[in-house]
């Protein structure tokens, strides 16, 4: 239960509501112990009266006689039917209130994990699995509350009814209340036994559907590429093998749950066998009355499904609490990148490195090595160099996904760690070298960084990242919807849509990391042509691999190793004979090779 106190803060806010729902339980189990009670009374009325029935056996009163019990039995029933009613009344209210508060724990949960997953740094999803991480959302917070609903409800309403009905058995007769509960014990163990087992084997099926659908999804979203190989027949065999072992874990759970249902009721018999023994013999001494025989059998039934519920319930404890644990660890996870409690601030765009040097944590891997320069205002910076180099580390530094090990960062002078953080990545246009577009319309994919947008604002960005006529040329224009990752966009029109995104936001710094990279020479220049009036009076900084793309840039700084190794314009490197040099000649015999 300790993993679970941190739910405490979320019982107390819907407090009231709990409250009201323990009312409601008590109220039920009070109106659900009349009914047996009711049956004592008819039970006895009938037993004891049947001889006088039987007296007036060929007399006319015979038949009024009948009349009267047949009217008292019917009372009797309306009786028990008004109770079930009532009792069904604050049954359904017990429910509308504490399963409310479970689903509105569960919406507030997902609300917490989520909004702390926006604050977490880049580093940490480096660390984990998106699968891990959409189960701590999804069913890491459902078991949470089932907790929190049938568990809690559940309990509440097994120390209730206890309460009431073992009262009142031992108010009647304390031995035959021993007698009638004796089985429950061993009921309890013998449940709560074969619910572990059930739980275990419910856990590795579960395992094992994981296990399959991630299988089916990574063969979905790779159809092409298994095509392509010709790996049908593979792939099949494979998932059979995954099908079948599905299928031999499921017929386990169903051999144990053809155990569960008959060892009930073989204990509950055995209860209720007893009842009439022991009740019986109490009969013959006179201590109870025969309806009480047919009350305790009533009370005792009352109590199977609460006892059974048990072993269910303390699975689900255990369930939420291991669930609760992995959530208070992800809770208390720390983000590396913390914002500085200052107000917004407008950036001018003036960008500094001094001496910067960083190693990834999760690899160990030194990306930048002493790194140094300078950017004015308005400027273009170009940084080019082999994979592997540092260049796409400078932007992660820049936009503050990691912060430097040594070393300063400044924007206009001020270390960018004293910067609002999210007003600083508002005044960036980011062009990550990974594209991601969202699965919706091609419009709000360029929008997605605005709160507030026009069509003629999307357009006109569509039209300066030259991919505009490829919008049009599609059935919905703007409206298309791009599919999953914007799969239904070729690699240029996917960065050309990125580009249009950065563009969109009117940002102080443009940040391009390797963007041009899917794209063909032509559209390459015409790109960086109509980026021209975009890129005036504002500090851009294009990575990229091609010597093509940078060469009109202000600076351009040549990289290898996570050093600076040249840095110049395009003509003072040329004229130097180093590295970037060769680099030049080597893409340029590429290309004169290309329109052979």
């Amino acid at each position: 239960m300790k993993e679970l106190r941190s739910l405490n803060k979320f019982l107390y806010k819907y407090r009231y509501r709990m409250f009201v729902g323990v009312i409601f339980i008590a109220l039920s189990n009070w109106f659900g112990i009349f009914p047996a009670q009711i049956i004592r009374v008819a039970f006895n009325l009938v037993s004891e009266n049947i001889t006088i029935y039987g007296m007036y056996d060929g007399f006319p009163a015979q038949s009024l006689v009948y009349e009267l019990f047949g009217t008292a039995v019917l009372l009797f029933g309306l009786i028990i039917f008004a109770v079930a009613v009532i009792k069904g009344v604050f049954m359904f209210f017990m429910r509308q209130t504490i399963i409310v508060v479970s689903r509105l724990v569960e919406y507030d949960l997902k609300n917490s994990i989520y909004a702390h997953y926006q604050v977490l740094s880049l580093s940490f999803y480096r660390r984990n699995n998106t699968g891990d991480l959409m189960n701590r959302v999804t069913e890491d917070v459902s078991r949470v509350r089932m907790y929190i609903g049938p568990a809690i409800m559940y309990t509440l309403n097994l120390v209730v009814l206890f309460v009431l009905v073992i009262s009142t058995m031992i108010s009647v007769n304390p031995k035959l209340t021993l007698y009638s509960l004796l089985p429950l014990p061993f009921l309890f163990l013998s449940i709560y036994y074969v619910q572990n087992i059930i739980n275990l084997k419910s856990e590795k099926i579960q395992e094992q559907l994981s296990n399959l659908s991630t299988f089916v999804q990574e063969s979905f979203s790779g159809i092409r590429v298994l095509k392509a190989y010709v790996r049908e027949k593979n792939t099949y065999d494979k998932f059979a093998k995954e099908s079948d072992t599905y299928r031999d874990r499921s017929m386990e759970l169903v051999k144990v749950q053809a155990v569960f249902f008959p060892l009930v009721l073989v204990l509950v018999g055995l209860s209720t066998l007893l009842t009439v023994y022991i009740g019986g013999m109490e009969v013959i001494k006179g201590t109870i009355s025969a309806g009480n025989i047919a009350e305790f059998i009533v009370y005792v039934n009352m109590l199977t499904w609460p006892v059974i519920s048990v072993g269910w319930v303390t699975s689900l404890v255990q369930r939420a609490a291991a669930s609760q644990k992995r959530i208070n660890e992800f809770l208390d996870t720390q983000p590396e990148i913390q914002s500085p409690d200052v107000p917004a601030k407008e950036i001018k765009g003036a960008l500094s490195f001094q001496n910067v040097s960083f190693t990834y944590p999760d690899t160990g891997i030194q990306a930048l090595n002493q790194v140094s320069f300078e950017i004015r205002q308005g400027q273009s910076l170009a940084i080019i160099g082999r994979t592997g180099s540092g260049k796409s580390t400078i932007a992660n530094l820049i936009t503050r996904m990691y912060d430097v090990d040594q070393g300063r960062i400044s924007i206009d002078g001020e270390d960018i760690r004293t910067l609002n953080l999210s007003s600083l990545r508002r005044q960036i246009g980011f062009v990550p070298q990974e594209v991601f577009l969202f699965s919706d319309s091609i419009e709000n994919n360029i929008a997605f960084g605005l709160d507030t947008f026009t069509r003629e604002e999307v357009e006109a960005a569509a039209r300066k990242a030259v991919v505009y006529e490829n919008i049009m040329a599609f059935p919905d224009g703007f409206d298309t919807r791009v599919g999953e990752r914007g799969i239904t966009l070729s690699g240029g029109q996917k960065q050309r849509v990125s580009i249009a995104r950065a563009i969109a936001k009117q940002p102080k710094i443009l940040l391009f990391d390797d963007a041009l990279s899917a794209v063909d020479t032509r559209t390459e220049e015409e790109i960086l042509h109509h980026l021209a009036s975009v890129m005036r009076d504002r500090t851009t900084i294009i990575i990229s691999h091609r010597v093509s793309t940078v060469k009109n840039a202000d600076m351009i700084l040549m990289m290898d190793q996570g050093r600076i190794i040249e840095s110049g314009t395009h003509e003072s490197l040329i004229q130097a004979g180093g590295s970037y040099f060769d680099l030049y000649e080597k893409q340029l015999m590429e290309e004169e090779n290309v329109v052979e």
